[in-house]
Formats: C-alpha cells, sequence, structure tokens
C-alpha cells in the first residue's frame, strides 16, 4: 500500500517510515499539516496516518480539510489524547480510526492494514433498494434520476446500511462498524449523522429509508411498514 505519515517528531517519524517500510508500504512524509494537506489532495494513497499535533495546522484540520476536498483514503489519527471527547472530535472531522500515544508498532500496522483491506474490499458493484443505488467503485450515489453528494462519513453509513436491509442496526453495530468505536462515547454523533442523511435521501419529498425502531435502532428499507 501506498501511505502518507504525517509526524513532526523526526525520529519518530523516522521509526515509522522505516518500519512501514520493512513491512512493504511505500511511506511518504510530511512534517507538517499544511505539507500533510497538499500531498493528500494530489496522491492517491491507501491510507492516511496523522498525527493530531502538527505544525502548520493541526491533524483535525488536516482531516478537515481533506474530507471537504473529497479525499476518501482512511485516516488513521494519532493522538497522546485519551479523553473521549478528544477521539469524538478525531473521528468527527472525517478520521476513520485512532490510535492514542504511546502505541505499540504492530499495533500501528495491524489498524493500518485493516484500513486499506476494507477501503479496497468494497468494489462487487452497486447496492440497490428501491429507487435508491450505491456504486462502491465510483463512489456515486442515486435516488431515481437524482445524484446525492455525500460526505465519506455519510457515505460509509448507507453503505452499511445498504448491506444489511431489513435488519435493525443498534447504535452500538453503527459506532463500531462505521466509525471503529467499540464503546458509547455519550454522545449523539449516530443521530446528528443519520439526520443529516435523511435530509439528503429526502430532498424534494421522496420517501424515507431509514427509519427509527424506538429503543432499539435504525433500520433501512423501502417501506414504511
Amino acid at each position: 500500500m501506498r501511505l502518507l505519515v504525517a509526524e513532526d517528531d523526526t525520529k519518530a517519524a523516522r521509526f515509522l517510515v522505516q518500519g512501514l517500510e520493512e513491512e512493504g508500504h511505500a511511506v511518504d512524509i510530511a512534517a507538517d499539516g499544511n505539507t500533510a494537506a497538499e500531498l493528500g489532495q494530489v496522491h492517491p494513497y491507501d491510507v492516511i496516518v496523522l498525527d493530531v499535533m502538527l505544525p502548520g495546522q493541526d491533524g483535525l484540520a488536516v482531516a478537515n480539510q481533506l474530507r471537504h476536498a473529497g479525499v476518501t483514503a482512511p485516516i488513521l489519527m494519532l493522538t497522546a489524547r485519551d479523553a473521549t471527547t478528544d477521539v469524538v472530535r478525531g473521528l468527527e472531522a472525517g478520521a476513520d480510526d485512532y490510535l492514542t500515544k504511546p502505541f505499540a508498532f504492530d499495533e500501528l500496522v495491524a489498524r493500518v492494514r485493516a484500513l486499506g483491506r476494507r477501503a479496497s474490499g468494497g468494489t462487487h458493484g452497486p447496492l440497490r433498494l428501491g429507487d435508491l443505488e450505491l456504486d462502491r467503485v465510483r463512489r456515486l450515489v442515486r435516488r431515481g434520476s437524482r445524484r446525492i453528494d455525500l460526505a465519506p462519513r455519510e457515505f460509509r453509513l448507507l453503505e452499511h446500511f445498504m448491506l444489511h436491509p431489513e435488519h435493525v442496526l443498534t447504535r452500538t453495530n453503527l459506532l463500531d462498524k462505521v466509525w471503529d468505536m467499540t464503546f458509547d462515547p455519550g454522545t449523539n454523533v449516530v443521530d446528528a449523522h443519520i439526520s443529516n442523511l435523511r435530509k439528503k435521501l429526502e430532498e424534494g419529498g421522496a420517501s424515507r429509508l431509514v427509519h427509527t425502531v424506538r429503543g432499539v435502532g435504525y433500520v433501512i428499507r423501502a417501506s414504511e411498514a
């Protein structure tokens, strides 16, 4: 895989590059946030590893900038903070996973591999539900003839729903599969994203597809029944 590692600590960066290259990856390094944002938009990386504390602009800002620029490469955020609120901020900025410093290098490699597999594993053709179509190769969503522009997190959320039609998915399941979080951060992050997703899917008076199952979670189906 081709990786971008954004780390301003020279010693740490050298260690990461050497280790990842020994694992067979091609690695580019960025010593500041501005360089990371520029490289991330120019090259098609398989995974981007971002330190939160970067000079120029921090990792959260870089993740936001990349996502707004349409970059869909998985982002692994490295942070010295372990507070739940900081983890949530990173994930809401567009990161797909996080790793708290200090970490074992083997764990970093495992996270990178998992993100790379997930990013490349969903290329088996479009998913369809009623008049809704999600193209996993071109990363396009259409409802009838209308194209729907989704943020990367919204796309992953809809993809997960469409992979499990008619199945009630709990908030815990969605946090685990879409946000890679194994705990409930005590925020309304899932509900907020589903609300935004619904607005986009139902624009123009289209019928509801993502339904609430009170006290349990959410389900996607083409009818209200």
